[in-house]
């Protein structure tokens, strides 16, 4: 069970609106800039309902998600399986645009085990009032937007920096960090026996965890965060 309309429509304007304090002048390589701008291109494309290349997206996802169950049409009370607000997952998408469906639909090709675990609830001890799936993954993507500073021309934050190198190693960077912090998210909230009434607050501290883990030293590659385990357990 998912939580009320009035919980979810405020989560992009309180969840992560924290900026990181640390500020570090970077010598980005030019394949650096390269990866970074196309990531930025990326941010800037809203979901367009209209376009067919969207509509097959978020088909795509549906069955991603739902491989045995037709979707009888884009516009549907069928989406509110998937933790959509309501029957037109369009209007979810202008908090964050086409990325945030981008992601889900990475994690949902490239890590189908954990995107089913994660969808269906199935580890743990569940609260009666759980996060909705689909909203809380743009979520993610936002607080991930912030947390890097990806807005910004070149980002000079801590996280942003050491994010930008992990992005010349590997131009997916920011997809498969996406489906670690997913899972990061998951698991704190879990950790905390949280309710849909903490979601900022796991969200809060999902972030300050992702945030540590990209400060530390040996990581030079997104797979050697620490979390990334997390994807295959």
């Amino acid at each position: 069970m998912v939580g009320p309309r009035s919980w979810i429509g405020g989560l992009f304007n309180r969840s992560t609106n924290r900026r990181n304090d640390k500020y570090v002048d970077y010598p980005y390589s030019p394949l650096q800039v390269q990866r970074l701008q196309r990531l930025q291109e990326r941010l800037q494309v809203p979901f367009d309902e209209t376009r067919p290349d969207h509509q097959e997206s978020l088909r795509s996802l549906w069955y991603a998600a739902f491989p045995n169950v037709v979707l009888t049409a884009l516009i549907s009370e069928q989406w509110k399986d998937m933790g959509w607000q309501g029957h037109n997952p369009s209007t979810d998408f202008r908090g964050c645009g086409f990325v945030s469906l981008e992601n889900l639909l990475f994690f949902a090709r490239t890590h189908p085990k954990s995107f089913h675990r994660l969808l269906f609830k199935e580890g743990g001890k569940r609260a009666t009032w759980e996060y909705p799936f689909a909203v809380a993954g743009i979520n993610v993507t936002f607080m991930l937007i912030q947390m890097l500073d990806l807005y910004s021309v070149k980002p000079r934050c801590l996280p942003g920096v050491n994010f930008v190198k992990l992005l010349g190693e590997d131009e997916e960077a920011f997809d498969v960090l996406y489906c670690i912090a997913f899972e990061m998210m998951d698991a704190q909230w879990l950790a905390m026996h949280a309710s849909y009434m903490e979601f900022n607050e796991v969200l809060r501290v999902t972030r300050t965890q992702l945030e540590r883990e990209l400060s530390l030293e040996d990581v030079h590659r997104i797979r050697d965060l620490p979390a990334y385990n997390l994807l295959y357990q």
